[in-house]
């Protein structure tokens, strides 16, 4: 039973205990005392020296003996071998003083809402930390980053999670693990140059030094007057001994409140309460990445940070789950770093990687590849193309990355939008919410799957009308002016999500309420939309609201806002431009058209639900077969559609 995720209803006023949290005999009265550093040399020796699988520095050792609560246990201490995607983990289990660990540099459950470089607008405000790299040697992570940057990112994130996700230590000790690994900073500064970090865990740590002030000591600024509420920041300045010693002032202090308050007031059983509380907290158990093997020998580490990920991805679940859109953009880093690794992106695979990525400068790689980093929607539409590409090996890797069985346009929607986005960032949650929900109802259409297509730097008004003019009568061209145009007009606001009051905007007309892709695609066949969208990238670009057509041209429409002109884009690829022919009925074809494309709707859903339901089963480790009976009157279906379907369409092609 986990001490931190159910709320103990006792009251108080039968004192709190201080737990006893020895393994060996415990004949003896417990008093919690921080061992001597010179109880941590055998496990030291024994880390370093007596087991090849351990693949850590001397100084991660070293970080390791001086937090554990029990050093010795460490001489002998027995590995265990985690799984995942690319290889093994190695991992070692003890308990831990929680003041010697530090929180997750990156909160990936924060990932939609930081800002990023591939954004030119984008800040330093919660800007997004460039993603840790592999060592070369040993199993750990590595940061570029300035620390000044890291020590921030890692306050914020603490703070957030303490506050959503709060955590009832103290009453007890911490029983459910924590994960952590062996990083290193290229660019410490004044700080230390490693340190232990949470991959999982976070919310723990952060409840159970939320009660915790900064003593009056050396990591508290000289410019404090009141205490302060401990962060990382206090801790990650300090030296390993000085860190220890720390634990050992704390825990000190604590046994001196219980043991100096002896009275029976409420004041003093307070007091007590509130020190045996600390002590509960003082420790937590953990698990720490010592080793990494790869599948492939000849990958050494270089996936080592792809697999502490997706063990992370793993450990997240019910109510600490991520967000949709964080978990869309954990995904697309991991299916961006996989095809990296299988050299899918060519000869710029550098270039193409931190483009798509996002995180960090894109401007000199944005050049590499031939596109102006000035144009958020060429990134995007890049984006869109790069995760599209018909290879059968990228296919796999995301099919394999997204967990389903046969990849679907409609799969690939999640991972395109996240990273597009990176582009937006700096925009306010109040723009982006409306955004994000436009692009999630579906931003991609099959044709994008199906044609060799590609981003050519559309970043002037004649190149947008030389596009244009080719997407008449080639196929490629009309993708890219299709997809600039849908990015253009979602994130300026005037294409939205289905619903709404379209309908009475227009003359209570029916207009399309389908995807925004759908809606692309379907005026994108028609010559006058494909004026329409070619307007609306130029004139939106300058700052301008995009014309309508009427009359045979392009009109600029006074008084129209986003909604208006969503209205109109959807009403015109229900009808067609022609204004008389709004309230014709459609032709016999037109609606053999739309009874095929809702045909292939249901069978895309149906496809992703049977994905879902094979998910499910080996989510929950389901090997059973479905009795026939349950199954018989869906395939028997299946069997008669596919007679029914083959008999009205050509035989396929040899």
């Amino acid at each position: 039973m986990s001490t931190i995720d159910t709320p103990d209803e006792h009251d108080d006023i039968d004192g709190i205990e201080v737990i006893d949290i020895r393994s060996g005999d415990r004949s003896t009265p417990f008093e919690h005392r921080v061992e001597p550093v010179s109880k941590t040399t055998k496990a030291i020796k024994f880390l370093e020296q007596e087991h090849p699988d351990v693949q850590i520095s001397p100084a991660a050792v070293r970080r390791i003996a001086y937090g554990a609560v029990e050093p010795g246990l460490l001489e002998g201490v027995r590995l265990e071998r985690h799984r995942v995607e690319t290889g093994w983990l190695t991992v070692i289990t003890y308990r831990a003083y929680t003041l010697m660990l530090s929180p997750a540099i990156e909160n990936d459950r924060l990932l939609d809402e930081a800002h990023y470089a591939a954004d030119p607008d984008t800040s330093d405000h919660q800007r997004v930390l460039a993603m840790p790299t592999a060592h070369d040697t040993d199993a750990t992570l590595v940061y570029a980053d300035a620390m000044d940057d890291l020590v921030a990112a890692i306050d914020r994130a603490s703070k957030r999670v303490r506050e959503n996700n709060p955590q009832e230590v103290g009453r007890r000790i911490v029983e459910r693990p924590l994960t952590a690994v062996p990083v290193t900073f290229l660019n410490p500064g004044r700080h230390p140059d490693d340190d232990l970090n949470i991959v999982d865990g976070n919310s723990r740590w952060a409840s159970c030094t939320a009660g915790i002030t900064v003593p009056s000591s050396s990591i508290r600024p000289t410019n404090a007057k009141d205490p302060d509420s401990l962060l990382p920041s206090h801790l990650m300045r300090l030296p390993l001994t000085e860190r220890r010693d720390l634990v050992r002032e704390i825990v000190k202090n604590a046994h001196r409140d219980i043991n100096a308050t002896t009275g029976t007031s409420r004041a003093a059983r307070a007091k007590r309460d509130q020190a045996a509380r600390l002590l509960n907290a003082m420790t937590v158990p953990v698990q720490v990445i010592v080793g990494y093997t790869d599948d492939k020998p000849d990958m050494g580490m270089r996936r080592f940070p792809v697999a502490v990920r997706s063990l992370l991805m793993r450990m997240n679940v019910g109510v600490k789950s991520f967000e949709p859109s964080s978990q869309n953009g954990v995904t697309a880093e991991e299916i961006v770093t996989a095809l990296s690794d299988a050299g899918e992106f060519g000869d710029d695979a550098q270039a193409v990687r931190d483009v798509l990525l996002g995180r960090a400068d894109v401007t000199d790689a944005m050049k590499s590849i031939g596109l102006n980093p000035a144009f958020r929607d060429l990134r995007f539409t890049f984006v869109v193309q790069q995760l599209t590409r018909k290879e059968p090996r990228l296919n796999a890797i995301m099919a394999a990355k997204l967990d389903k069985r046969r990849l679907q346009v409609s799969h690939r929607s999640g991972p395109i939008v996240e990273l597009g986005l990176r582009s937006y960032s700096s925009l306010s949650k109040e723009k982006m919410a409306p955004v994000r929900t436009a692009l999630d109802t579906g931003c991609l259409w099959q044709a994008l799957a199906d044609h060799e297509w590609s981003v050519e730097n559309i970043d002037n008004d004649q190149a947008v009308d030389d596009l244009l003019e080719r997407a008449d009568n080639d196929i490629p061209a009309r993708l890219l002016l299709g997809v600039l145009a849908m990015i253009t007009l979602v994130t300026s606001g005037y294409l939205l999500a289905p619903g709404g009051s379209a309908e009475q905007i227009v003359g209570n007309i029916k207009v399309m309420r389908a995807s925004v892709g759908t809606v692309i695609k379907t005026v994108l066949d028609k010559k006058e939309g494909r004026q329409v969208l070619a307007d609306a990238i130029k004139r939106i670009r300058a700052g301008l609201r995009p014309q309508w057509w009427a009359d045979g041209h392009l009109v600029e429409q006074d008084g129209w806002k986003g909604s208006d002109f969503n209205a109109h884009l959807r009403l015109a690829a229900n009808h067609g431009f022609d204004p008389e022919g709004y309230q014709n009925d459609p032709t016999a074809t037109e609606l053999e058209d739309k009874a095929l494309t809702a045909f292939q709707g249901s069978l895309t859903t149906a496809a992703a639900e049977l994905d879902d339901l094979i998910a499910l089963r080996k989510e929950n480790g389901t090997d059973t077969k479905l009795p026939w009976i349950a199954v018989e009157p869906s395939v028997k279906q299946l069997r008669y559609m596919g007679s029914d379907l083959g008999g009205i369409s050509e035989a396929e092609p040899r």
